[in-house]
């Protein structure tokens, strides 16, 4: 991780976007610009918690350690998104991982001072709030979905959730997706995953190309996750 040239432009990240006027100085000073490869781990699980990193562009993946040699990707992240708030707590160590999807740019703050600033910054400390609160409903619904949700449901609603997250560039779903990311996000193998896929882009549902994904029926998918929540048999 190297020390990126140019700084962000406090104008993208949610700390940056909700802080008062006046603790923009103190922004701009404690904040600390790094530019990550492709590929390359902004921190590992495990590791100890010293402070807190925003996206400023490019793409990660947050991930654990699922048996020996397999990873469930908890979350994915982009320009904007808050990464490593899940150590914040009594242990202060990393229950997970995030990695570059893409070369990124993160704004880092060590954790004395965005303490500092979640007292002082109400907005912030609110949309925090809610951050985790919609986070741990995410969580808890896929957590749901991987116990109950066969794996071409699975693929279907994750597919529809990054959609919805990062939105669509050319009627594609604008972040980097290989298949294995789709494979390890929705708890399934390689070639599950790539079976499932064919299958709902056979169907309609969905349009395949090297690393871009699309959503041809949305109403469609819907459709047919609601069927797979209820137990349906397609």
């Amino acid at each position: 991780m190297k020390t990126a040239k140019q700084a962000c432009n406090m104008d993208t990240c949610l700390l940056c976007k909700l802080c008062l006027p006046a603790w923009k100085p103190a922004v701009a000073t404690h904040r600390k610009n790094f530019t990550l490869k492709k590929g390359e781990m902004l921190f590992s699980e495990g590791d100890p918690v010293n402070g807190i990193y925003f996206i400023n562009e490019g793409g990660m993946k947050v991930h654990k350690q699922w048996g020996r040699e397999k990873e469930l990707i908890v979350r994915f992240a982009g320009a904007g998104d808050i990464v490593g708030h899940r150590g914040i707590g009594t242990d202060l160590v990393y229950p997970v991982s995030a990695t570059a999807l893409e070369t990124s740019t993160v704004c880092y703050f060590d954790l004395d001072f965005f303490q500092s600033t979640l007292q002082v910054n109400t907005p912030l400390l609110y949309e925090l709030m809610m951050f985790y609160a919609r986070e741990l409903q995410e969580s808890e619904k896929r957590m749901r979905n991987l116990a109950h949700m066969p794996v071409k449901g699975r693929i279907a609603a994750a597919l529809l959730h990054l959609e919805k997250k990062f939105g669509t560039e050319n009627g594609h779903i604008d972040f980097p997706l290989t298949r294995q990311d789709i494979a390890s996000y929705t708890g399934t193998t390689y070639e599950t995953a790539w079976r499932m896929l064919q299958e709902l882009a056979k169907e309609g549902m969905i349009s395949l190309e090297v690393k871009r994904y699309a959503v041809l029926d949305q109403e469609a998918v819907r459709t047919y996750i609601l069927s797979q929540e209820a137990g349906e048999i397609p």
